[in-house]
């Protein structure tokens, strides 16, 4: 009996299937279903969090480093803000939010190996992404380039187009480094390592704020050193996430550099593909409103207060960026563990607290709609510009506290070409030439392109997508899980 046993176990791990035989899941799986709610919602609130406070610190960190960037580059003068403002939200955004998307196939594959045990997988998976990411990066390069005369195409004012075009190419070194960085993270948040990487991006942020002020104030470098300084401090940032891989601190999941990352690169491509693109779909939607908004009246004004809003609407998404991060960790490690109850139940209290927060923030949002625009500028115009478009981001942090959470379901699953399909469909299909009609067949300027957006779009892709995860079967999406394994 026990030589017949062990025998099946042998067979079992060489089919790659072991975590279908781990007894200790199963066991742990019946124990959770038979506590009571309250203690499961505790128990998964813990593992939840394990990885969202990390990611909400890392993220929120990050983002910092754009917001301080613009922050510096705003109170130097109108023209300024929006140029800088048009090459971070548009350009750089544009390609990071593929790159990204990219990236978040590492967190699914990642995060379901971590789950069954097969840890070493974990650092071919990383050097795969970063072979990937950086080809992408490469062939993405004339965005930058000619960032000047894609601008122009799409109606931006001759010296916002022509300052943005010089701001983007001295952000190649920070697109470069994108490859590198999203990769190293999804990798650490993927086995619950989050708290590493909250605290070197929490120490980037604030070395990032001495060299901004060094390089516009002191050095009196102005626009452009305001750019040097972010791509000096995104490389402290992958440097130090590199350093802590390789240096001997992940001792199960990176064994060295290996032959192994070359093979494989097509089937990678294809998941990493179908990620970028059900991420970039939803990056590149905000940024459209943005190249709308430049071919309004009054077009730097409306630039600079609609970035603003953007800045902050993007400031507080990463908490359900956070969320993303950690719903798509923990449906994937349930996954792969066999346990597709699990799963579903983690999905269900990520969604419930990360619509608690964005309620939180819609509050707030209204209560200090007036002094929003401070933190940027100190023209009145703007000021009187932002204040009008409170309500609207206000919508918009509401919605977007549930959709982030439903996309990290669909991505911690392995759904991303579904997803992708409703994004475009959702975004481009009904929301962009809805904003169209909005904006300038019935005049209603930036408030009618961005409520229609709002409500065409994402209000639409969150209704598709929730639907999607309530009617999935979880338990045969754990049985996949396991056979892809």
């Amino acid at each position: 009996m026990e030589e017949g046993l062990k025998k099946h176990l042998l067979q079992a791990d060489q089919n790659g299937f072991k975590c279908l035989i781990d007894v200790h899941h199963k066991d742990e799986a019946n124990d959770d279903e038979e506590k009571d709610l309250k203690t499961r919602v505790i128990i998964e609130s813990k593992k939840l969090w394990q990885v969202a406070g990390p990611a909400i610190i890392t993220r929120l960190a990050n983002y910092s480093m754009n917001v301080v960037t613009q922050a510096f580059a705003g109170h130097l003068g109108d023209v300024e803000l929006a140029s800088i403002s048009i090459a971070n939200n548009v350009i750089v955004a544009f390609n990071f939010g593929l790159l990204l998307g990219m990236a978040t196939a590492l967190e699914t594959l990642c995060g379901q190996a971590f789950g069954a045990k097969r840890y070493n997988l974990l650092g071919i998976y990383l050097q795969r992404s970063w072979i990937v990411l950086l080809l992408a990066s490469i062939l993405l390069l004339p965005m930058y380039i000619y960032a000047t005369p894609i601008l122009k195409l799409f109606g931006q004012p001759e010296d916002v187009a022509e300052l943005s075009g010089l701001i983007s190419i001295w952000f190649i070194p920070q697109h470069l480094g994108i490859a590198f960085q999203c990769s190293m993270q999804r990798f650490l948040q993927s086995q619950l390592r989050s708290d590493v990487v909250a605290y070197i991006t929490t120490f980037t942020l604030v070395f990032h704020v001495f060299i901004s002020w060094l390089m516009v104030h002191h050095f009196q470098l102005g626009v452009i050193g305001a750019a040097v300084a972010l791509d000096i401090s995104w490389w402290v940032s992958v440097f130090g996430l590199l350093i802590y891989i390789v240096g001997g601190w992940c001792p199960l999941t990176w064994t060295g550099f290996s032959v192994e990352a070359f093979s494989g690169l097509w089937e990678f491509l294809k998941v990493s593909s179908a990620s970028g693109i059900m991420l970039c779909l939803e990056f590149w939607y905000n940024r459209i409103l943005l190249l709308m908004t430049g071919n309004l009246k009054n077009a730097t004004i409306a630039v600079d207060a609609l970035s603003i809003c953007m800045s902050i609407n993007g400031w507080e998404m990463m908490i359900p960026l956070a969320f993303l991060a950690s719903s798509r960790v923990r449906v994937a490690n349930e996954l792969g563990a066999g346990n597709g109850k699990g799963a579903k139940f983690a999905a269900k209290v990520s969604l419930v607290q990360s619509n608690i927060m964005g309620i939180i923030f819609c509050v707030l949002i209204l209560i200090f709609h007036q002094q929003l625009a401070l933190i940027f500028s100190y023209s009145k115009a703007v000021i009187k510009a932002t204040d009008k478009f409170s309500l609207l981001m206000a919508l918009t942090i509401l919605l977007n506290s549930i959709q982030p959470v439903l996309s990290g379901i669909a991505i911690g699953s392995g759904w991303q070409s579904l997803v992708a399909y409703v994004n475009l469909g959702s975004y481009y299909v009904v929301g962009v030439p809805l904003g169209v009609v909005m904006g300038w067949v019935f005049n209603f300027g930036v408030e009618g392109i961005w409520g229609a957006m709002i409500f065409g779009g994402t209000a639409l892709q969150t209704g598709i997508l929730a639907v999607i995860a309530l009617r999935r079967d979880w338990d045969n999406e754990a049985r996949q899980a396991i056979s892809h394994g």
